[in-house]
């Protein structure tokens, strides 16, 4: 915003200490995430920038680290790159099989916290319903609780969370369980503790989507007829669509980014990106955790940008913004 030309030299200081203190704070925000991108690029096993970087050599920059992302596991990765050698990338590459699971993790987690968090915050933003204060604040705990303490209570719930697989029940549920019965060291333990830590943020949009709904709509589609079910997939739904996938890739983000719980939960079978770096870190500095944090700052930058745009597009549905 430019400073009126009336300005007093005061009001105009202070305008520009005001613009040097946010690009300072933008700086300080940015910065950590921006040195990390081009160093990913480096073609040295280095975690600093070589002379040949500082320099600008064609030299000092490699794609060798993206290379790695794809080949690091492989039974042959020297072979010819043919149909062949991308089967192994697919079923071998420990980073590939990471990316599988934090995305079939990521997906069905984002579906029961989005499908959960929505039903709660529609029943939330009834006035007749009761305790409501208590009931949102025992639903968005998880994202208030630390992490450590919510990880470590689901270890020992889904430890103990076992049935008797010899059963009619416990044959039901086999194929997602462990060998001992249990929900700890499965897919099942994991997408249930991830979609536990989305649904906060399901609730929080959707709730904030249905503040600026006008019910008004309801009642005037149930005066020509409409049952509730039609009244909420043709009216309700389409308004508050954009709040609701925005609470979707709130969930997914936070499902993609976990560590802790994946580390008290999820078993040899279960290693998600952050888990795969977290053990990269651990047991083999390597550069290609670099290249990994550069695809997810550009997943993630991405899927800001959608929300946005979301936003954008439920201001508009409301009237809240001129079309």
């Amino acid at each position: 915003m430019a400073l009126p030309t009336y300005a007093s030299p005061l009001e105009r200081i202070w305008h520009w200490t005001y613009l040097a203190i946010c690009v300072a704070i933008f700086f300080f925000l940015i910065a950590p995430i921006v040195v990390v991108i081009p160093l990913s690029f480096n073609a040295e096993p280095y975690f600093t920038f070589t002379e040949k970087m500082r320099s600008f050599d064609p030299e000092g920059y490699s794609l060798r680290w993206y290379d790695t992302l794809l080949t690091f596991g492989m039974t042959n990765p020297d072979a010819p790159r043919d149909t062949s050698w991308w089967g192994d990338v697919w079923n071998n590459a420990r980073w590939v099989g990471a990316a599988k699971n934090s995305i079939i993790i990521g997906v069905f987690s984002t579906i029961l916290a989005t499908v959960l968090g929505t039903l709660a915050a529609l029943g939330l933003s009834r006035p007749e319903m009761p305790f409501r204060r208590l009931i949102m604040a025992i639903l968005i705990s998880p994202m208030i609780v630390p992490i450590i303490i919510t990880a470590t209570g689901m270890f020992f719930f889904y430890s103990s969370a076992c049935v008797d697989t010899t059963s009619t029940f416990g044959r039901l549920l086999a194929p997602v369980l462990s060998n001992s019965g249990c929900l700890a060291n499965t897919y099942l333990g994991v997408i249930l503790a991830h979609a536990t830590l989305g649904i906060p943020f399901v609730i929080i949009t959707v709730t904030a989507t249905l503040i600026g709904f006008d019910q008004s709509l309801n009642r005037a589609a149930a005066s020509l007829g409409a049952n509730p079910r039609t009244t909420f997939f043709k009216v309700t739904m389409p308004l508050i669509l954009p709040g609701v996938i925005s609470g979707a890739l709130f969930a997914f983000v936070t499902s993609f980014d976990e560590v802790v719980a994946v580390l008290f939960i999820a078993g040899p079978d279960q290693q998600t990106i952050p888990r795969q770096m977290w053990n990269g870190i651990r047991e083999q500095i390597s550069p290609a955790i670099l290249a990994v944090a550069t695809l997810l700052v550009i997943f993630s930058i991405a899927l800001l940008a959608t929300v946005e745009v979301l936003r954008r597009r439920g201001e508009r549905l409301r009237g809240l913004t001129p079309a």
